[in-house]
């Protein structure tokens, strides 16, 4: 459990982005350079390469980072990394800070012109991984103010998260007012778990274009952990394997376990409370990688539990070691394209049948697109929201 005498000593980390502009797919530097910043105690929340400016300041806002590290090579920087400060400053958030490099590629003349236009720092070849990461730290740590109410709602949320974890962080944990904790919630919470490599965030991303394309004016919240250790750094990087949730209509955030064992931050179910206060149809929990023994879901905020599995889980008395088959409502076997997914599907099915009491089993390849098995778990998890609304 999280331990508070701990956490009253513990910072908030420092917590910026990454990211690799559309039409570069050089990204060994950026990847070592997270590494460094993570082992200086900073969490990097990485959106992968490939990425349009709307994309880097959309993740960049909802995450409210302190700064946003753009790697670039392919020679369009001037102009990339300049309609990145102007999207942030059209957005109400100017106070997030841009900064970057791109080996030999950006030159000290075009340095000059990108400071200019707001850039805030570029590194150039040769500047040391510590030195880069003495800087973020130096720089982008300092407390970030409350935004004006008149603020754009995804501004104003994201900046509430961050309160939400800093003064976990402080304190170990979060006084609630009554008023709060007795509204009523307007989303239906959805909590999604596994052992990692299961493909939970790939099958979350899928269940999201469901979402988008079915219903068209759906909001829907992700709430996506990573773990760290207290005190140090983490690499938040579900978001590098997001394609359908970069949209203006899912917000996702991105989460460090902080210390804390089972698969969720200490301060997830404060922030999961406020989501769901927010005007979002769905929430979207998705934990750290589990084992056996995880039960990350004792919350009453989450409506349905869904356990995401892949076939080789090992030999069937595995099966009666995870717990969590005794508590989801569905069970996702996904990966089904393997050799022995047939008969996994068979011993898990079996293993269900001990449980005596209504379970879904529902068999997905979710890296396929528009596979049915993500249909039907689509299909699931729709039918049971319009039985609440009835």
């Amino acid at each position: 459990m999280f331990n508070v005498r701990f956490a009253a000593r513990m910072a908030s980390p420092v917590r910026i982005l990454t990211a690799v502009p559309i039409c570069d797919g050089h990204d060994s530097a950026i990847n070592t350079i997270n590494l460094e910043f993570i082992r200086h105690g900073i969490e990097v929340v990485y959106l992968g390469f490939h990425r349009y400016a709307g994309d880097i300041v959309r993740a960049a806002i909802q995450e409210d980072v302190g700064a946003i590290g753009i790697s670039s090579y392919n020679g369009g920087h001037i102009d990339f990394f300049a309609e990145v400060v102007r999207q942030l400053r059209r957005q109400g958030a100017g106070d997030i800070a841009v900064f970057g490099g791109g080996g030999g590629t950006i030159t000290p003349d075009d340095a000059k012109i990108m400071q200019r236009q707001g850039v805030d720092q570029i590194f150039f070849a040769g500047t040391s991984l510590a030195a880069m990461a003495d800087y973020v730290r130096k720089h982008y740590g300092k407390p970030r103010k409350k935004r004006p109410a008149k603020s754009r709602s995804d501004l104003v949320l994201a900046r509430e998260l961050t309160a939400i974890e800093d003064a976990y962080a402080g304190q170990g944990r979060l006084k609630q007012p009554k008023s709060q904790k007795a509204s009523a919630r307007n989303s239906k919470v959805i909590g999604f778990t596994g052992p990692g490599g299961a493909g939970k965030t790939t099958l979350i991303d899928e269940l999201v274009l469901r979402f988008l394309q079915n219903e068209p004016q759906a909001r829907i919240a992700i709430l996506s952990h990573d773990p760290s250790v207290i005190g140090e750094g983490a690499l938040l990087g579900d978001r590098a394997t997001m394609i359908n949730s970069q949209h203006d209509r899912v917000f996702m955030r991105s989460m460090a376990t902080r210390g804390q064992a089972g698969g969720l931050s200490p301060a997830t179910e404060s922030c999961l409370t406020r989501l769901t206060k927010a005007d979002f149809d769905y929430v979207i929990i998705e934990t750290v990688g589990t084992g056996q023994e995880a039960l990350p879901f004792r919350s009453k905020l989450i409506d349905q539990t869904v356990l995401v599995m892949n076939p080789d889980y090992g030999a069937r008395l595995q099966l009666q070691k995870i717990v969590m088959l005794d508590v989801a409502d569905i069970v996702v076997v996904n990966k089904t394209d393997l050799d022995r997914a047939k008969a996994a599907l068979s011993e898990i099915e079996h293993r269900l049948t001990q449980n005596k009491r209504k379970q879904e089993l529902v068999a997905t390849v979710a890296k396929r697109h528009r596979d049915p098995g993500v249909d039907e778990l689509y299909e699931m998890i729709t039918a049971s929201s319009k039985g609440d609304k009835k």
